[in-house]
């Protein structure tokens, strides 16, 4: 039988906020355990939360970047659970009246088609504290550093229908996020994570089939082998007789295995009701407007300027608006040559710099060589100062921190290009002297030998002779 796979996200992404949505305790990360929350966010009786209003803007940013529509009277409500993690007994969340409704984000598939995924509603929540399981021989410690701060929960349409097609969207939330500057997109840290709702149904079939949850994946990786091996497990199960029950389910990335939880509860079964302590939140038009004109250029946006203005490639475009820094980077380093070659400048950042950065385990805010530095090795490329072989030596060297730019590093070893046709033609002389039996093939119809010659010349030059100058003065003189 024909399967096809029908996935849902609910990504948690911890607002950028500096105190937490109930309370003014510090939302910063790595303190001590249990320092850093107060009576708010413990629940103790007799205190009441005061709702944080960055975190409110924060969400209307969120909202108004996906045109979602934007609730005008929101309510939080308790969702009423016992977990040791969750002082309170419940967490103040949203249920029928979320901040922000139905959106929309498009993504781009590998065969470079686009495809919009719904957004059903994002909502406003407090995060749980966080169980701690290593070094307490059976026991478990409770840190309660993170409870109260601020998340913003963003549910999909069950719209993705392979695993690839839910890292895509995940990665274009998580871009999104850091673009607006309302979350830093740390998986590490658990400021970003999801659970995916995974079930499968035949081909052809429009019920949906019946789904497990897998709760708190935290990174991309993780996210398309989790549910690889879940949708495995439930196409067995179904044509080996058995059914798939409803149910919360964690995924081993070690065992690469998924394993039962707990049965899903129902809504219901949390007994939201409307938190008394907090009244309804009504946004202000003016202020929907405010932060309106305070949205940056989103990523879409100025991924079609690239293409468009710039003539790059619907990969390099993509590839350079993934994320915020890396755009700026971009346009910092185009800035620095004189906005002269759009594509030399994205071939260096995807390939090179990219590169390098991946191969050291780097962000592109921590790279070793800045866009000023970059566009100056890139500016003596233009200028014929140097060819794109020895400007990878130069590179290689501003990444060891070997000199403070191309210029200092071309003077003090003495990589600048020879452009002098007389002292080339003199080592093209030499390699054809060397090479009879060569040049006797080239002349007998074999053109691809055109290749080793230009390699020998700028072995001899040790890489400074103008490439496209040898090429020239070779074709001549084989030509004669």
């Amino acid at each position: 039988m024909e399967w096809e796979v029908v996935i849902g996200l609910e990504i948690h992404a911890q607002l950028a906020t500096k105190s937490k949505i109930f309370s003014s305790a510090s939302t910063a990360y790595g303190a001590q355990p249990n320092t850093q929350a107060c009576a708010v966010d413990l629940g103790l009786p007799g205190v009441l939360p005061v709702l944080n209003e960055e975190a409110v803007k924060m969400a209307i940013k969120f909202g108004l970047a996906i045109d979602a529509e934007l609730t005008q009277r929101s309510v939080f409500a308790r969702k009423n659970y016992f977990y040791p993690d969750s002082p309170k007994g419940y967490q103040i969340s949203q249920f029928e009246l979320p901040i922000v409704g139905k959106g929309h984000l498009s993504i781009e598939l590998e065969d470079g088609t686009e495809k919009v995924i719904g957004v059903t509603r994002a909502h406003l929540e407090e995060d749980a504290g966080k169980s701690m399981h290593e070094d307490f021989h059976g026991q478990t410690g409770i840190d309660l550093n993170r409870a109260g701060t601020p998340l913003i929960e963003i549910v999909s349409e069950p719209d993705m229908r392979s695993a690839k097609e839910a890292v895509a969207y995940m990665k274009k939330i998580h871009s999104l996020v850091r673009y607006l500057e309302i979350c830093d997109g740390n998986m590490q840290e658990g400021s970003f994570r999801c659970d995916a709702n995974v079930s499968v149904r035949p081909v052809g079939q429009e019920e949906y089939g019946t789904r497990a949850e897998l709760k708190n994946i935290n990174s991309f990786r993780n996210v398309e082998r989790a549910i690889n091996i879940e949708v495995e497990r439930q196409i067995e199960l179904i044509e080996d007789g058995g059914q798939v029950v409803q149910e919360t389910r964690l995924y081993d990335a070690d065992k690469n295995e998924t394993r039962s939880m707990r049965s899903k509860e129902e809504a219901n079964d949390y007994r939201y009701f409307p938190d008394p302590d907090l009244l309804p939140v009504v946004l202000d038009l003016a202020m929907i407007e405010e932060i309106r004109a305070t949205l940056p250029e989103l990523p879409n946006a100025k991924r079609d300027r690239f293409i468009k203005d710039m003539g790059l490639s619907l990969y390099d475009a993509s590839v350079l608006t993934s994320s915020r820094e890396l755009a700026d980077y971009f346009e910092q380093l185009l800035a620095k040559t004189d906005n002269k070659d759009p594509k030399l400048c994205a071939n260096w950042i995807i390939t090179t710099l990219l590169g390098a950065l991946n191969k050291a385990g780097l962000e592109i805010d921590e790279s070793p060589i800045s866009a000023e530095q970059l566009g100056g090795v890139l500016a003596r490329i233009s200028d014929n100062t140097i060819s794109g072989k020895i400007a990878k030596q130069i590179f290689d060297a501003l990444w060891k921190g070997e000199g403070k730019d191309a210029d200092s590093i071309i003077e003090e070893k003495g990589l600048k290009q020879v452009t002098d046709s007389g002292a080339i033609e003199a080592i093209v002389d030499e390699v054809l002297a060397n090479n009879p039996g060569q040049v006797e093939q080239f002349k007998a119809g074999k053109e691809q030998l055109i290749g080793f010659f230009v390699g020998q010349v700028m072995k001899a030059s040790k890489g400074k002779a103008n490439p496209a100058q040898v090429n020239e003065i070779l074709k001549a003189k084989l030509s004669n």
